[in-house]
Order: C-alpha cells, then structure tokens, then sequence
C-alpha cells in the first residue's frame, strides 16, 4: 500500500532518514539542520520526488566529504552575504578569501554533481 505523505512531514523524513543513513565521515560532521537546509534546497531546484531526495542526500554527502564544515560555512556565509545590496557587499563578493570559499565550494559541487546526478 502506498501512502501519501504530505510536505509538511517531509523535514521530519528527511531528519530521520539522513540521521541512520549517511555514511560515517560523509554529513556526519555536519550539523542535521544544514543537510537537511541543503536536501530542501536541492530538492526544490531537482524536483520534491524520490531520486532527487536520493540525489540530493548524496550531494551534501560528497560535498561533506570534501569541504569540513567550517569551510563550507564560510562559503555558504559568503554567498549569502554577496546577495545583499550596498557598496559594502562587494566585500563579500570581491575579497580574496570570499573568491578562495566560493572557489572551492564550487568544485565541491562540481563533483557532487559528477557523481550523484
């Protein structure tokens, strides 16, 4: 029998079902609230079906595998901070170390895509 499960359980699902089924080393080191910000947000762009969840979660598990969290909060922090408007944020954008975190948050994603799309 199949059942529907509804969007507002999905966070829930997703929490649970990355928690027991990420490899030891891959998101693990991560914190559960940026992979699962991160499979929504892949699934919104993919499609809120079952292979883009399944390609999603192995995404910011490759991506975890390359990039420690601290890096990959310091791009994240970049990229969000580029978005804002004002002289100031060309900081964000410009500077040599927001290009060194977007550069390499890039090739993280680069090769998640490799190898999970």
């Amino acid at each position: 029998m199949i059942r529907y499960v509804g969007f507002s359980t999905l966070p829930l699902l997703l929490t649970s079902a990355l928690a027991f089924a990420n490899p030891a080393g891959a998101a693990g080191d991560y914190p559960t609230a940026t992979v699962v910000d991160y499979v929504l947000g892949c699934m919104q762009t993919n499609g809120h079906t079952r292979q883009a969840l399944e390609n999603c979660s192995c995404s910011i598990d490759v991506i975890a595998s390359i990039l420690p969290f601290d890096h990959y909060e310091k791009a994240e922090t970049f990229k969000s901070m580029s978005l804002t408007t004002g002289e100031r944020s060309g900081l964000f954008r410009e500077s040599a170390p927001a290009r060194a975190a977007s550069t390499e948050l890039k090739r993280a994603q680069a090769e998640a895509d490799v190898r999970c799309f």
